[in-house]
């Protein structure tokens, strides 16, 4: 069982592109495992932190600042003025809109360390800013959620940033006592299976979160071409835009895709379920450049970076 667990780890861009497919191409399995999206998604945090010694990759007294500076920029500055363009555009309410918002406010995606060593770099800051980022997201989210409409009264927007908080305690805390108490999971054997075990997870989860996208894509309309529109240019536009902004700078393929690459269905379990379920076409959109970033952009990022 290890080694096909190492397999998937080894194979792991061509494994996350099938549970692409499969999400798009089988929409009845899609729409079954809709409710298993977000304990999925706290199994993907259970088993980042898992796969980590988060102690240690918590960023140290010196470069500390730094990764704060970044955290405040990606997931709270950035979804503030998006959130300023959207009123200014008297969009505040569209679900696109609402979706690139809650993009930039979430933190790193769990796999961001994974993509970052497809792409050709140095993990360790993607996953510094994934730690910090995930930790201080029950904070960061507060600004944002007090002014995007679709939480509505003070006392709503404190419940939802407590849930994440349990979530992210629950989830975080296990990984890191379970970590702890089995030594073999830090050896690289160990690392190796789990490696593998987030691939899968984020494979069979990405099927789920295409439960809206399959019957759009087999009936498409301009709603799904401006959805994917959208994603595309906030995911792949930012990866790049963070490149050629922080080109030579240390760590930039890292930052790059933490910047384009964020953890958007760890908000399913926040939101009210009415804005959750419009919410499925986006999510379900921004999984597919979020998929494809290792086979499209990590080439550029190669280049780029180098």
């Amino acid at each position: 069982m290890i080694p096909a667990f190492h397999a998937l780890a080894r194979h792991g861009r061509l494994v996350l592109v099938l549970g692409l497919l499969v999400g798009i191409l089988a929409p009845g399995l899609a729409r079954a495992m809709e409710p298993l999206i977000f304990p999925l998604i706290a199994l993907m945090l259970f088993l980042a932190t898992l796969r980590v010694d988060v102690v240690a990759a918590f960023p140290g007294t010196h470069a500390l600042p730094r990764f704060l500076r970044a955290t405040l920029i990606l997931q709270v500055i950035l979804p503030l003025c998006a959130i300023a363009g959207l009123w200014v555009l008297g969009a505040m309410e569209s679900i696109i809109g609402v979706g690139a918002v809650l993009v930039l406010a979430a933190a790193p995606l769990t796999g961001s360390p994974g993509l970052t060593i497809m792409a050709g770099g140095d993990p360790a800051p993607a996953l510094r800013q994934l730690v910090l980022g995930t930790a201080l997201l029950p904070l960061t989210v507060l600004p944002v959620f007090w002014v995007l409409p679709v939480f509505g009264a003070p006392e709503v927007v404190a419940m939802a940033a407590l849930r994440l908080l349990a979530v992210i305690a629950l989830a975080g805390g296990a990984g890191m006592l379970m970590r702890r108490t089995v030594p073999w999971l830090s050896r690289a054997e160990g690392q190796g299976t789990v490696d593998g075990l987030i691939t899968l997870v984020m494979a069979v989860v990405v099927v789920g979160l295409m439960a809206a996208v399959g019957p759009a894509i087999l009936a498409p309309s301009r709603e799904l071409w401006l959805t994917l529109a959208a994603v595309f240019t906030l995911n792949f536009g930012a990866q790049i835009g963070a490149l050629l902004l922080l080109r030579g700078s240390p760590g930039t393929p890292a930052l790059a895709i933490v910047v384009g690459n964020r953890n958007l269905g760890l908000f399913l379990g926040a939101l009210p379920p009415e804005t959750g379920a419009a919410l499925l076409l986006f999510i379900g959109c921004y999984q597919v450049p979020m998929y494809l970033t290792p086979l499209i952009i990590a080439p550029l990022i190669r280049r780029l970076a180098g």
